[in-house]
């Protein structure tokens, strides 16, 4: 049985009018969406963004029964050492309900601006690999030590976690698609699956079957732009990132709730066990609860079926 999160959340606004969106969506939620996922960025074209590990823990605090996720982190942002403990932190007070999201890091205006090292895509996602490592390390062993080419640790402990974080890597890239299939937990992509999620998701199979891993094993993970405009003439089927992915184009879900509805259960019936959706306003949001939600299915066919 697939569930369903919202990313980005909520919507637009920071400050009050975020804490007001949070509590007019979050306190109303759906039973079948059971996450909230937020990006990890400091600032676009010199307008600032708030921290997102502050707004994960007040989002915690503030909403016990949703599970939070991050969608992502940049690996290379956070001492790895650090961020371990403040996961674990987290996962604590939140009695189990962190997922750890972590990517390569990409937004290079924001490495210039803190003055972190922005080194090649190639070494970034080494690095990737390395973060993972050590945190496993970290959640598993005490006192830990770790030594890798760009991050160590030396006899560190840490807070116990005693429910397993999960770590989720949002890549579609050919060398981060190899951290997934020997490190990661749960894999992330946007969807619709013909359009984008299909390709990197073979790639995943092919890796897992190279080293003897079991494809099932990894939690498949879909980001699913969604838009249903009230006028469907407006529909834009795609949409770009040209400085993060230049060249590739990401599908959109819609005009229409049918269309919604077809690309969801699509996802759900190639194994796709989690959908994070992205709305472009709260209209469409509670459009989606009202005409979406009570029709979708959320089991795989076969199971369905049975």
């Amino acid at each position: 049985m697939a569930d369903l999160g919202l990313h980005p959340f909520p919507w637009v606004g920071e400050g009050v009018d975020w804490i007001t969106r949070a509590h007019r969506t979050l306190d109303d939620l759906p039973p079948a969406i059971s996450t909230v996922w937020l990006s990890d960025h400091f600032q676009f074209d010199g307008d600032p963004e708030p921290d997102v590990w502050t707004r994960l823990t007040w989002l915690g605090a503030t909403f016990p029964n949703i599970r939070l996720g991050t969608m992502v982190l940049a690996q290379s942002y956070r001492n790895p050492g650090l961020l371990g403990i403040m996961a674990a932190t987290l996962q604590d007070l939140s009695k189990g309900r962190l997922i750890l999201g972590l990517g390569a890091g990409w937004h290079e205006e924001e490495y210039r601006a803190l003055h972190y090292d922005y080194p090649s895509g190639g070494t970034r996602v080494a690095q990737l690999a390395e973060t993972i490592q050590l945190l496993k390390t970290l959640w598993t062993t005490s006192p830990a030590t770790f030594h890798g080419e760009w991050y160590g640790l030396t006899d560190a402990v840490c807070p116990p976690v005693e429910t397993p974080i999960p770590i989720l890597v949002g890549t579609h890239g050919k060398k981060a698609i190899q951290v997934v299939a020997r490190y990661a937990d749960w894999w992330a992509w946007d969807g619709p699956w013909e359009t984008t999620y299909r390709e990197p998701y073979e790639r995943l199979k092919a890796e897992c079957a190279a080293i003897g891993r079991p494809f099932e094993s990894i939690v498949k993970v879909s980001e699913l732009t969604i838009s249903m405009p009230e006028d469907p003439e407006t529909f834009e089927p795609w949409t770009t990132n040209e400085e993060a992915y230049p060249g590739q184009r990401f599908g959109v879900a819609g005009p229409t709730p049918a269309d919604v509805i077809r690309e969801i259960e699509t996802l759900v019936d190639v194994g796709v066990s989690h959908i994070t959706m992205n709305f472009e306003d709260e209209r469409q949001y509670r459009l989606f609860v009202a005409e979406v939600l009570p029709h979708v299915r959320l089991e795989p066919r076969e199971t369905a079926a049975a």
